[in-house]
């Protein structure tokens, strides 16, 4: 666009009455497993240079993902966080993780 021209928004539609936004409305229905039911998967991210375990996908409620982050970062000693079904951790504890959720009923998909 040169200098000196204006942009034009015309785009065809009127602002009366008969205007609406419709929104599209996505709903996850998320069903919720016993912990046997779960097959956990592990990967590993660096974020900020540093190392991050994850574990999941979790099919539980909130609450629960919450009260169960809690109990592993107090036996672990490590700060971590329960983002859509995943829980993070800080650094590279994935053994002493395993070791725990099954501890705690969890199952995984890869073996030992």
């Amino acid at each position: 666009m040169s200098r000196g021209t204006k942009l034009s928004l015309d785009l065809g539609s009127s602002w009366g009455e008969g205007w609406s936004i419709e929104e599209e409305k996505t709903s996850k229905v998320l069903t919720l497993l016993d912990p046997s039911a779960h097959r956990l998967v592990f990967q590993k991210e660096k974020r900020k240079g540093k190392v991050v375990t994850l574990v999941g996908p979790f099919s539980v409620s909130e609450d629960d993902g919450q009260k169960t982050l809690s109990t592993l970062k107090k036996s672990l000693a490590c700060g971590g966080a329960y983002k859509e079904g995943w829980m993070e951790f800080q650094g590279e504890i994935a053994p002493k993780v395993r070791e725990a959720l099954e501890k705690l009923g969890f199952k995984f998909k890869n073996p030992k």
